[in-house]
């Protein structure tokens, strides 16, 4: 089998597949006869079944049409049962505003494109997972440029500052880079060492990082770029188990979330770093991931998780509100000043507007 999102490829076990018939052996007598007087049984039924109803609808018919045609026709006065509330439809609760990209490697197009930022001129950066490549758009999905960071290595993760400063995690470290050009213009400094795995904008111009190595910790940076806070092991304190890929989001009040994706959870992070709660979990169920893969939240502190199944979205404490589609798959997700969300996915980015505002 092949994956419709990799590609990767594997094997089915011999227990899994169906059984196929076999021809008999020489000199043994072959089952198919028995097979084939059923067959001929069941297509005589089939057929007596097709003549008597087309029987029955023409003498229905015929004595339809010898009714008077002066005798009204009455219908009664039925009262219909009151509509039932649901979740909001996908079409209901946000809608596509803007949708550009296609497969390919020009300008404009996209082979993985796989994270996705904006700055404070609404400019919209597309990371690409392989190659390095970043392509800038403006607000209207218009290409205005491309740059390459590290072409020989994945990239993790992607934000851009209102100034238009781009941070690209390649190789562990986060790099500060120029919107436009994408010239290096430093390393985000950090004691422990360069293993970082995500990197999202706070409202102040900071950082909020994943960073794995021997624990999955949450680092937050200050405008600065001085370390100010450090939630060691934050999700596999809570589940006693090692996460080994997480996302960061944070809101306007300073709550932190981390989705793990292995973990198939959000934990949420009050400001000063204190655990808070968990929502998700493993299942097909409302609510539940089975392939999370990006974090975002809007202004009004609602939380967007992408997977398999679509986008899901939750209120801060972690009440299931609703889910909307997003073809292909959603890997990159961010919210620009006009409360869009725009979506990495793949070979295309799509901005969503939220009717629900």
């Amino acid at each position: 089998m092949r994956c419709p999102f990799c590609n990767n490829t594997v094997i089915v076990p011999d227990a899994l597949l169906r059984t196929r018939s076999l021809p008999p052996l020489p000199g043994q007598k072959s089952s198919m006869l028995p097979l084939l007087i059923v067959g001929v049984v069941v297509a005589v039924v089939i057929v007596a079944g097709v003549v008597v109803t087309v029987g029955i609808t023409f003498l229905r018919s015929a004595r339809v049409a010898n009714v008077s045609p002066t005798l009204p026709r009455q219908t009664p006065d039925i009262p219909r049962p009151p509509t039932p509330k649901t979740n909001p439809s996908p079409a209901g609760f946000a809608s596509v505003a803007l949708q550009f990209g296609s497969e390919g490697t020009g300008a404009g197009t996209f082979t993985d494109a796989r994270h996705v930022a904006v700055d404070g001129e609404g400019r919209i950066y597309v990371g690409e997972y392989s190659g390095g490549r970043v392509q800038v758009f403006d607000a209207a999905g218009k290409f205005i440029t491309q740059w390459i960071a590290d072409a020989k290595m994945p990239m993790r993760g992607l934000a851009a500052d209102r100034k238009g400063t781009v941070y690209v995690v390649q190789r562990g470290k986060i790099e500060r880079r120029e919107g436009e050009s994408g010239a290096l213009l430093g390393v985000v400094q950090y004691s422990d060492g360069s293993d970082f795995d995500d990197v999202t904008m706070t409202a102040d111009g900071g950082l909020i990082a994943a960073w794995q190595s021997h624990r999955d910790d949450i680092v937050r940076f200050n405008a600065s770029g001085r370390v100010v806070k450090v939630i060691k092991a934050a999700i596999s304190e809570q589940t006693d188990s090692s996460e080994l890929q997480t996302r960061v989001a944070i809101d306007g009040a300073g709550n932190i979330y981390a989705l793990g994706t292995f973990s198939n959870a959000v934990f949420k992070f009050s400001p000063d770093g204190r655990f808070v709660n968990k929502f998700g979990g493993e299942g097909n169920g409302a609510g539940q991931f089975r392939a999370p893969l990006s974090i975002a939240v809007d202004h009004r502190g609602r939380v967007y998780v992408s997977d398999i199944k679509g986008i899901q979205v939750f209120d801060g404490n972690g009440r299931y509100l609703t889910v909307f589609k997003a073809s292909p798959v959603a890997f990159g997700m961010v919210f620009n000043d006009q409360k869009e969300l725009l979506v990495a996915a793949r070979t295309q980015v799509i901005k969503f507007t939220v009717n629900n505002p």
